[in-house]
């Protein structure tokens, strides 16, 4: 479904990746491993064509992602359904008025009919536990909360490819644990999901394979997740643990 081929992308003359190939499959389950500022932020933002590669190419279901690719507007607002994104920062992805408001958002971007963004938007309030916030101010939620609305908005359009970097961060462990079954409930249910974590505790059972960036932003290795997570010498090496 994603192909990366010899991607590199250079922010202000830093090298943030570096000659990145990969290939993902529909229904992987993918951990995105590597120490501060190897590149895992920046790999989910190419993913999301947030960005777009200095050199290289992008490829989704066939199609290769560029600037001129998505200059249609209805051309990346179908981009984006079909590929939702989880910021660290719930901060930097929470605007609108109320939580209700929030996870119908990209519902009425793409204009569905509101009896669809009613129901979608409260089946999924309802999901992540935050039904009785509905109508409360992203602003006052806690940490945990905001998480749960951001999750919420992007489950909202249903997107075939979860995407989420670092989602344990500012969670209790309730939280991780309630998020830990949830992205293994959406995975079985047919998701692809890419993760970048160093939570590595609570996200046990999550994942199949693991690619770790090293401080040079290139990827140096690919592996099932737990053939990683059990060498230590490997981890230590690359200053992961």
């Amino acid at each position: 479904m994603i192909k990366l081929e010899n991607i590199s992308f250079t922010y202000k003359n830093k090298i943030a990746l570096d000659n990145v190939n990969v290939h993902i499959e529909d229904g992987e389950a993918i951990a995105i491993i590597g120490p501060n500022g190897s590149g895992k932020s920046t790999f989910l933002k190419l993913l999301n064509a947030i960005i777009f590669p200095n050199q290289g190419k992008y490829i989704f279901d066939n199609i290769e992602i560029n600037e001129h690719a998505l200059k249609d507007a209805m051309a990346l607002k179908l981009f984006h359904k079909r590929l939702g994104f989880v910021f660290q920062n719930s901060d930097a992805q929470l605007f609108c008025s109320t939580v209700f408001e929030e996870v119908a958002f990209g519902l009425i971007q793409m204009q569905l009919e509101v009896e669809e963004i009613n129901k979608r938007t409260f089946d999924c309030l309802k999901l992540l536990n935050v039904d009785k916030l509905k109508d409360e101010h992203p602003y006052n939620l806690s940490g945990g909360e905001k998480k749960r609305v951001a999750i919420a908005s992007v489950l909202a359009m249903n997107p075939e490819v979860i995407t989420l970097d670092e989602p344990m961060n500012g969670i209790d462990p309730k939280g991780k644990s309630f998020l830990k079954e949830l992205l293994i409930a959406l995975n079985k249910s047919g998701k692809t999901i890419i993760c970048a974590t160093h939570d590595f505790e609570y996200i046990k059972g999550v994942f199949k394979r693991a690619i770790v960036f090293s401080e040079d932003h290139k990827i140096i290795r690919d592996d099932r997740y737990e053939n990683v997570i059990k060498d230590k010498e490997f981890l230590k090496k690359y200053n992961i643990i």
